[in-house]
């Protein structure tokens, strides 16, 4: 896969610059998602499910990838499908984003909560990486929006004063955990995601996909 950006069909920004939370020599993250050509799958050696560039911080997955993580609900790959920045969409694309409703289930509770608790636990009380801890109470604060209201929250206007507070470490360790504990604490009221995803829709999606790029 040479030419990653000739199969192309979505490109959108992602991290501080998407989440409103940039700062002065913040990057510009990208991340997308292709499709490889269906001849390619039929040689032992496959295409990739992933790569990077051809821009700095640009990362995209092969649909097929894409599909499967955002299944599994997926954060990051989520979070992709309702990024305020698009740069690039072909009409596969735009079918890709109406789709977004069929990938969003009950295992967001459980994959939001989980990875923010990982970060949580590589961070040093004594010596936090305040930028990780931003970025781990905004993950449960997208995740909190996601299982209320069916979509993750990207943008953070609403928390950016208070978020960027505890980037520059003007907010107690104490205070930040105590926020980590009442967003995980609300993951348990009721919501509305359906128990499982769209697999048959998502997969219908892939099967005509894959057809159109014999």
């Amino acid at each position: 896969m040479e030419h990653v950006p000739d199969h192309a069909v979505l490109s959108v920004v992602v991290g501080s610059r998407a989440y409103g939370l940039e700062v002065d020599g913040s990057d510009t993250d990208r991340r997308g998602v292709f499709v490889a050509p269906t001849r390619l799958f039929w040689r032992l050696d496959k295409p990739p499910t992933h790569v990077e560039g051809p821009l700095p911080e640009q990362f995209s997955w092969e649909v097929e990838r894409f599909c499967g993580l955002a299944l599994e609900a997926n954060p990051t790959v989520l979070e992709c499908l309702w990024s305020p920045v698009v740069e690039h969409v072909t009409p596969v694309g735009e079918e890709l984003l109406a789709l977004r409703d069929a990938f969003v289930s009950e295992r967001a509770c459980r994959t939001f909560v989980g990875y923010a608790d990982a970060q949580f636990r590589r961070l040093d009380p004594e010596r936090p990486r305040w930028k990780q801890a931003m970025h781990m109470i905004r993950l449960l604060l997208s995740g909190l929006h996601l299982v209320r209201h069916g979509e993750p929250l990207v943008r953070m206007d609403a928390h950016r004063d208070r978020l960027l507070a505890v980037r520059r470490g003007e907010v107690s360790w104490d205070e930040v955990d105590r926020w980590r504990r009442d967003l995980v604490a609300a993951f348990g009221g009721a919501g509305v995601l359906p128990a499982e995803p769209g697999r048959e829709r998502v997969e219908e999606f892939l099967v005509r996909t894959r057809q159109a790029a014999l």
